[in-house]
């Protein structure tokens, strides 16, 4: 259920021209006055986050130079100060919502036949902006599903601009925005197999720097959005997952981290990494992101690029097949597509393999989250629209070896919105990212109506012998 009590911490800061005037009116105050004031603040807001004077003394570090008298402030005023350029949002305010879920990467110290889970879904507060957070918790072996207590506290992440980008992988991304020309070649020139971000801006200052250099001011600007756009984040490790929130950190999603879908991915050499693709939105036009980790602590972010690398709604497969990366995707908006690629990042080319069939689909189709392998083939779960804009989920079967083919489907909704699910922010809808399979039986959390979450489970072979046969 969304939950208006947890709230993250976000930097305040109005127009340039207003924060020298705020700065000076908390440094006419007495020192006492500042005292007082910091405590005041102190015990209305100490209590709801963990690290109260670290968020003002990072907030302040953001204002600082904007302090027109050259003395050395207090302690006190400088908090003070940060605290003023500090503002509350509440993530989960307006809704909590698609709802993806895998195996956790700690199953030990459970009984015999239960699993532990993590669940992530869409937080949407103030604005319409929505983030990624996460709950846990363990299926049991009859298939009890329990969700672990929800801390009081959430935690934004720290940016990492101490990870390595890739060179090569920099370069063929820029290619593909097509901003690989003289300049960006100059500014690469001198940069190792791998680089920091420290290094790659000293490298682009080095260039604009030089009198006797012309450079092209688009060219870095794409550089430094690239640069943006792929980033490296790390929770505190002893925080409980539930107090993680992914919030919009990047100008390309700074109105919105939608629809993220998750899948435990088995690499040829065994290791399995987490990956989820979602949607980054600027207010303007979206994009396909790729989030990466291994243990939900360390996330890398990062742009995934190509023709067929559009809209909303890429789901990668959990594994290779026949040696390349697969992924579902909805490129136009309409029908459903498969991709093959040799490369994580690159979407080149897109197959169709199902457009709308049903009255129930007849609007649009799509994925609802990666596909799960059974030994009858990949069973993947599917929305379509319908008439009055009512979402329903259903299934398809695809070819264990070649996935670009449909063996059978649903011909009626697995899960239909029912009168109590369907009143909302969004009516009429139900939506997942991504289900698992347990014991025989396919468990799916899903969302109602742009608002909540709940989950619905069936039997697996029950569910497979009322798909018929695609021609």
């Amino acid at each position: 259920m969304r939950n208006s009590s947890r709230v993250i911490t976000r930097a305040h800061i109005p127009d340039i021209t207003r924060i020298p005037r705020i700065i000076g009116r908390v440094l006419k105050l007495s020192e006492e006055s500042a005292e007082d004031l910091l405590q005041h603040i102190n015990q209305n807001f100490l209590a709801r986050h963990k690290n109260i004077e670290s968020i003002f003394t990072r907030n302040y570090g953001k204002v600082c130079q904007y302090i027109l008298q050259e003395q050395e402030l207090s302690k006190t005023r400088k908090l003070l100060i940060g605290a003023f350029f500090t503002m509350e949002y509440s993530i989960e305010s307006a809704a909590l919502f698609n709802p993806s879920i895998v195996l956790h990467p700690d199953q030990e110290g459970l009984p015999e036949g239960a699993i532990r889970f993590v669940m992530s879904l869409r937080a949407t507060g103030e604005g319409h902006i929505s983030s990624i957070v996460f709950r846990s918790g363990v299926i049991k072996a009859d298939h009890t599903f329990l969700i672990n207590p929800v801390s009081e506290f959430v935690d934004t992440p720290r940016i990492r601009h101490d990870q390595s980008y890739d060179r090569h992988l920099f370069q063929l991304k820029l290619e593909s925005m097509h901003a690989w020309n003289e300049t960006s070649i100059r500014v690469f020139e001198n940069l190792e197999s791998t680089f920091t971000f420290e290094t790659l801006k000293s490298a682009v200052v080095s260039l604009q720097l030089n009198p006797e250099d012309t450079f092209d001011k688009e060219a870095i600007k794409h550089i430094y959005w690239l640069a943006d756009s792929n980033y490296f984040i790390r929770f505190e490790p002893h925080h409980d997952i539930s107090e993680h929130v992914i919030f919009p950190l990047s100008e390309n999603e700074i109105r919105g981290i939608e629809d993220a879908r998750f899948v435990k991915f088995s690499g040829e050499d065994g290791r399995i990494t987490y990956y989820a693709t979602y949607t980054a939105y600027n207010g303007i036009c979206i994009l396909p992101q790729l989030l990466e980790t291994k243990d939900f602590i360390n996330f890398d972010i990062s742009t995934l690029n190509g023709k067929a690398a559009l809209n909303k709604g890429m789901a990668l497969f959990p594994r290779k097949i026949n040696g390349r990366y697969v992924m579902l995707s909805r490129v136009d908006g309409e029908n459903n597509y498969i991709m093959f690629s040799d490369h994580l990042h690159f979407w080149d080319e897109a197959i169709m393999i199902q457009e709308p069939a049903m009255p129930w689909e007849f609007f649009q189709i799509g994925n609802c989250g990666s596909p799960l392998e059974i030994k009858e083939g990949w069973l993947v779960l599917t929305h379509g629209v319908g008439a009055m804009r009512q979402y329903f989920i259903g299934a398809i079967l695809l070819d264990l070896e070649d996935p670009s083919k449909v063996i059978s489907r649903l011909e009626e909704p697995l899960i239909t919105p029912n009168e109590e699910e369907r009143e909302g922010y969004v009516p009429n809808v139900v939506y997942s990212c991504g289900a698992m399979i347990h014991n025989g039986r396919l468990i799916v959390p899903y969302a109602m109506s742009d608002i909540t979450s709940g989950v619905a489970s069936v039997g697996l072979s029950d569910l497979i012998a009322c798909m018929k046969p695609c021609s």
